[in-house]
């Protein structure tokens, strides 16, 4: 099923998915249903009935234009309880989401899709990684200077998103590289590790730069490769200088 209101999504999965808390399941449905709130991914919502936990009215309410009124609940389990985790749309103008609950992703330890771990958010079905191997003479320069030199890129296409150019860290100028404590998820490639770019001016700029060390499977062809963010950094393909991207990691 799939319906949409307004610039709400609204689709019935046929996944099996599930949410854990210290090892004991708060949700088990075989009929979740995505909801893109916002356009760039989606989340879950479950039937009331797949909801094993008790869920506990706070008084709060969440107001959303799309989605009508939303009674904010306590979710309760025999050991703990998780403050404003779930969320009731009862009255909602969309009719498809007036018996579903959402439970907060990240108030859950775990979640599910059928017996493999997802993080961050759902995988959209409407979503695909592809990794092509390529011969493009990629160069990326920071402020004037070449970081990165490369004829043999793989190229990262992710619907919605710009084309990345993973890079071997032996066409990378690894002297500027320092590394950062950040790490990010991503529930099609994994967790990624980042540097920031020191250049010799003394110019720091940070968390530019990323690899993945162990991504999932569909993502294996990037392994240990470097990307930079196109929206920060000045990037020359064949030669011809690339206009810097527009998305939200602008």
């Amino acid at each position: 099923m799939s319906a949409e209101r307004g610039r709400v999504r609204v689709e019935t999965s046929r996944k099996r998915v599930r949410a854990l808390v210290a090892g004991r399941t708060v949700a088990d449905t075989h009929h979740p249903v995505l909801v893109w709130e916002i356009p760039y991914y989606p989340t879950y919502y479950v039937p009331r009935d797949d909801v094993l936990a008790e869920l506990v009215a706070t008084g709060e309410v969440s107001r959303s234009p799309s989605r009508g009124d939303g009674v904010v609940q306590d979710v309760v389990l025999p050991d703990r309880t998780l403050p404003s985790a779930a969320v009731t749309f009862p009255s909602s103008p969309l009719e498809e989401l007036r018996e579903l609950v959402r439970l907060d992703w990240a108030s859950m330890d775990e979640w599910l899709e059928e017996d493999e771990p997802v993080y961050v958010h759902p995988r959209d079905p409407y979503k695909r990684v592809d990794v092509l191997g390529s011969s493009r003479h990629v160069q990326v320069s920071v402020d004037g200077v070449v970081v990165a030199d490369s004829r043999q890129p793989r190229i990262l296409f992710e619907t919605s998103l710009p084309p990345r150019y993973y890079l071997p860290l032996t066409d990378v100028r690894l002297d500027l590289l320092r590394p950062s404590e950040l790490v990010t998820h991503c529930p099609y490639k994994g967790a990624a590790t980042y540097w920031d770019v020191e250049l010799e001016s003394g110019v720091v700029h940070r968390n530019i730069v990323w690899t993945y060390r162990s991504p999932l499977p569909e993502s294996q062809k990037v392994t240990g490769l470097v990307a930079f963010y196109d929206e920060k950094v000045d990037v020359t393909i064949d030669g011809v200088a690339q206009e810097r991207p527009a998305t939200h990691f602008t």
